[in-house]
């Protein structure tokens, strides 16, 4: 029976020698580039000089099968003395270099973890025996106000993708500018709809002059750490599943050449469903496909065969699991049919990207939504029924995802991290309260129109509109009728301060009963999530949309206020603004009390028993929607957001609230559904 080996590579010497070279860098230069191409390389040398002699050993079935494709040693070249091709597609094969390369990689999105975990979950990829790790780049988060660009803190893009270097991955990008992801709008700003004839996704002019001008900035960032500049990046994805979109023939050529144009020279791909293969392929890309099931399969070998010849297959998108939409069930996939279905995509001869390997958290207002039949957003955890959890703890999946990599390694793979701690804090009953009507007045003076405006054309953010959040609508009416209009996505109606109900996608009228005179009509409208993926992505302005209706007359003179319930927005209430939960609140309402967390602080989970629906907020950052039609039962709340002592969390809610706040050990996402 055959045996595999590592030898121990002669890494000693180049490694010492690096380290020579980076100190005289230090002493003579500050260019922090260069320190980083030579800090990379010298990684890549002293973790490999490191790798012990294996000696023979049985062979697995798994591994019997790879053995005459796979060497892990082949995996990540030990040495790359000259970067010089990168990743190419070499007939069947991914070469780098000279040498044939297989990428088992993982996708973690930064924007949804916490920047102090993200080391946590990128060790905790490699323990499981993938080499690279995908990421999206989200357009809307980076970019919020036309030409203000944020990288900063948790969005940054670059301190993540050096960090994949430090700890030996490689990286494909996929900045888009499109990236669905479950993300409002597939990561498109909003006040990109403030053009009224946009045609997102198209070489509109409008859109295209937006898109450079986020490319000249993402793209000079990317541009030093491709792995032909000492980088780790082997790969970047032109657009995301453009052919079951397909509106513009000349698109893909126009975003495959933005990116060659300012920079990028690595291997470009396509990924796109089965619904897309035959539109999305694109000349000198690379196609890949997304799927989930092994019915798909063939796929790999019949159409991208006819479609591009014999290239590597690589799935790009192998969903571990599925995202969730509020009032439908939480879906799983069985982990047996994960380990079934990836032994099977890598016995066709192809890579895979796990997607995902850990999903995360749609914090604050960011999650997107489908609209087929029905509108249905999605909820705030991103857990996804991942390899890891939405905390990043281990499932059955990683655990026999890991023996099943590891079968064919060639050497141990390093030992997965601890977990991290999880407590269970005492409940929070809060001490103040704050009804909208009240806060209303420390907002500032609302905007006046004559007729309503949508979310993203008001005239707040220095001009780009409100993105996401709440618009409160106000008018004046003086007789009852039915009342009528287009609200997206969730409009509460009152008159003065009483709650008469709800108009949404099914509900476009309501009764105004019978009034005394000047009476103050209110719609609070929510956007739920703009969809994310679809045809519809042009229609998704948020709030009261055309005119609103008495009677089949329009009313006007509104007064707007902006609730989009930013960091900033709170500052605004001070200590002196709230009073005492009263016995029986006005609603909607703020909500004000202190979690008390000891020297340590730990990830916890908290439960809004009796709540109805809202948002909460701890030390001014928002962790999300809570919504007691389900699934989601609790909202994960990292350690790392939590400071010793007492942490304030406010908490928005729209009709009823409960006495506690809970905190849990575990989660609880909802009635399990398996995937079908």
């Amino acid at each position: 029976m055959s045996t595999w080996a590592i030898r121990r590579q002669p890494g000693r010497r180049l490694g010492l020698l690096a380290l020579v070279v980076l100190s005289f860098l230090v002493l003579r230069s500050t260019h922090t580039f260069m320190l980083k191409i030579v800090f990379v390389l010298f990684l890549t040398a002293t973790s490999a000089c490191s790798s012990p002699a294996v000696g023979p050993r049985p062979m697995s079935g798994a591994e019997e099968r790879l053995r005459p494709r796979l060497d892990w040693h082949n995996l990540i070249p030990p040495w790359l003395r000259h970067r010089q091709l990168g990743l190419q597609a070499k007939g069947q094969n991914f070469m780098l270099e000279s040498s044939t390369f297989w990428i088992f990689g993982g996708s973690v999105h930064y924007f949804r973890v916490p920047r102090q975990y993200w080391r946590d979950r990128l060790l905790k990829l490699k323990a499981c025996g993938l080499n690279t790790l995908t990421t999206y780049v989200p357009w809307n988060l980076h970019e919020p106000e036309r030409g203000k660009f944020d990288f900063s803190g948790n969005l940054d893009l670059e301190a993540f993708i050096w960090m994949a270097a430090e700890l030996g991955l490689w990286v494909i990008l996929r900045p888009g500018p499109y990236i669905c992801s479950e993300i409002d709008l597939g990561g498109l700003p909003s006040w990109l709809l403030q053009d009224p004839d946009m045609k997102l996704r198209t070489t509109y002019k409008g859109f295209t002059e937006a898109v450079d001008l986020y490319f000249d900035h993402l793209i000079a960032r990317v541009v030093p750490l491709q792995y032909k500049l000492g980088g780790p990046i082997i790969a970047v994805q032109v657009e995301n599943e453009y052919g079951s979109y397909n509106k513009d023939p000349a698109y893909m050529p126009y975003i495959k050449k933005a990116l060659e144009d300012r920079g990028i020279v690595e291997l470009l791909l396509t990924s796109d469903n089965k619904d897309g293969l035959s539109k999305g392929v694109v000349q000198g890309v690379l196609a890949t496909i997304n799927l989930q099931s092994q019915h798909e399969l063939h796929l790999l070998t019949t159409f991208l065969l006819n479609a591009q010849g014999i290239q590597p297959k690589m799935v790009m998108e192998y969903w571990t699991g599925w995202f969730d939409s509020w009032g439908g069930p939480h879906n799983i996939l069985d982990s047996s049919e994960v380990l079934k279905t990836v032994s099977a995509i890598i016995d066709a001869g192809s890579s895979v990207n796990l997607y995902m390997f850990h999903g995360g958290t749609n914090f604050g207002f960011i999650n997107g939504a489908m609209h087929f039949n029905e509108y249905k957003s999605d909820v705030t955890s991103y857990d996804y029924d991942a390899v890891l959890t939405e905390a990043g703890d281990y499932t059955a999946k990683y655990f026999k995802l890991r023996d099943f990599f590891g079968s064919f390694s060639g050497a141990p793979l390093p030992s997965p991290p601890d977990l991290l701690p999880k407590t269970a804090y005492e409940p929070l009953m809060p001490a103040f309260y704050l009804s909208l009507w009240d806060a209303l007045k420390y907002m500032g003076k609302p905007i006046k129109s004559e007729n309503p405006v949508n979310m993203e054309n008001l005239p707040v953010n220095d001009g780009n509109g409100q993105s996401f959040g709440y618009t409160l609508y106000e008018t004046t009416i003086a007789s009852s009728g039915i009342l009528s209009g287009l609200v997206r996505d969730r409009g509460q109606v009152f008159l003065n301060t009483v709650s008469i109900g709800y108009l949404d996608y099914n509900k476009k009228k309501i009764d105004i009963p019978l009034v005394q005179g000047y009476t103050v009509l209110r719609i609070l409208v929510e956007n739920r999530g703009r969809v994310n993926y679809g045809e519809n992505i042009n229609d998704q302005r948020k709030g009261l949309i055309g005119d609103l209706y008495l009677d089949g007359s329009p009313l006007k003179n509104f007064r707007i206020y902006s609730l989009d319930m930013k960091k900033s927005f709170f500052q605004r209430f001070t200590i002196n603004k709230w009073s005492t939960v009263p016995e029986v609140p006005t609603f909607p309402a703020f909500f004000l009390g202190g979690l008390s967390v000891g020297p340590s602080p730990s990830d916890t989970f908290l439960k809004l028993e009796g709540w109805e629906k809202g948002v909460v907020f701890i030390n001014g950052l928002n962790l999300g929607r809570y919504w007691n039609i389900g699934p989601q039962e609790t909202l994960y709340l990292p350690g790392a957001w939590l400071d010793p002592g007492i942490n304030q969390v406010i908490v928005f809610e729209e009709k009823m609230a409960g006495p506690v706040i809970q905190s849990m050990e575990t989660p609880h996402l909802g009635r399990n559904q398996y995937i079908n």
